[in-house]
């Protein structure tokens, strides 16, 4: 089968194409034919030795997919082979078959499409323990979205709305500002040719945001901190602008507002009965069309690398994804 291989730590173009040996199922496994997969920043930080978890090499990066189970190892009861199921790996998902732990494969819900699937776990998982979790988010309260139209972004664009959050969507470009406004956001900031923290003042006539979703960092973060409301909730998920933010920390002493860090990852292994909860509600809302993760794109496992620098360079709408055959 093939795979696509970290075999030392670098950029994209560093990754190799290869057929390696097919995967047997350890007891408590699952291996699952990949139908599709996520692709995400954490992968493209993952082949470089920057993220938290560091794999050994060589592997494969990849961390959600979404197919069908061709073997079960040991002790498994649930799945069985020929179960569409989503899963989460950790890494590994970029290969035409992957083993997981089958505690780590939940049933892909009936009319949800394979690249829907295998896109919105990470994204929509992070989101929505992010607002629901960790910022507590009330219908009715202003959520600032950095970074909009990328992965994590669009999918708390759309989940703020769907709880009842005003949402402010920030991004670059009036391209992907466009595909903010169809994912429901209420007003658009481009934080390219616009002051972000005028812009803000401007939309809530002064009153500041209660949740900002982060997951930017670099110059945006503290503008954004400057213009938080009393009692707001600055949620840190992530630094796709490079730099770490050094924050002065008079700022949430003066306006009463929290830092609040997101490692969903850490929640899903800490707290995994909060997890599956949360999981189930997303599924519910995706089959039932209240939630629709946009995929913009898909490629075939050979251009793991072009999809990877698509994302570091911050080109894709929403989700992208490999596919396999």
């Amino acid at each position: 089968m093939k795979a696509v291989l970290c075999k030392q730590h670098g950029l994209p173009d560093t990754l190799v194409v290869e057929d390696i040996p097919s995967l047997v199922p350890a007891p408590g496994q699952v291996v699952v034919s990949m139908k599709a997969a996520g692709v995400n920043f954490p992968d493209a930080l993952i082949i470089q030795g920057k993220y938290q978890m560091k794999p050994p090499l060589p592997f494969s990066p990849g961390t959600e997919l979404a197919g069908v189970v061709k073997a079960v190892g040991e002790g498994v009861k649930h799945p069985k082979p020929g179960d569409a199921v989503i899963a989460y790996a950790g890494w590994g998902g970029f290969a035409e078959e992957v083993a997981v732990d089958a505690r780590a494969c939940i049933p892909l819900p009936p009319g949800v499409d394979f690249k829907v699937g295998a896109a919105f776990m990470m994204t929509y998982g992070t989101s929505y323990h992010a607002l629901k979790d960790r910022a507590q988010l009330k219908a009715g309260e202003t959520l600032l979205v950095l970074g909009a139209a990328g992965g994590v972004g669009s999918a708390a664009v759309e989940l703020g709305k769907l709880m009842g959050a005003r949402v402010i969507a920030a991004a670059s470009t009036d391209d992907k500002l466009e595909a903010c406004k169809q994912l429901g956001a209420d007003a658009t900031i481009n934080y390219a040719s616009e002051d972000l923290r005028e812009a803000v003042k401007r939309i809530t006539e002064g009153k500041g945001v209660d949740v900002v979703y982060d997951p930017v960092g670099d110059k945006f973060a503290e503008p954004a901190m400057r213009d938080m409301a009393w009692g707001g909730r600055y949620l840190v998920i992530g630094f796709a602008g490079g730099e770490i933010p050094k924050i002065p920390l008079n700022l949430p002493l003066l306006k009463g507002f929290s830092i609040v860090g997101v490692f969903w990852g850490n929640f899903t292994r800490k707290e995994p009965q909060k997890n599956e909860a949360n999981v189930r509600e997303l599924l519910g809302w995706i089959a039932g069309g209240k939630l629709k993760p946009l995929v913009s794109a898909a490629y075939p496992l050979a251009q793991a690398a072009r999809a990877l620098k698509d994302v570091m360079e911050r080109k894709v709408k929403g989700k992208v994804v490999l596919v396999s055959g």
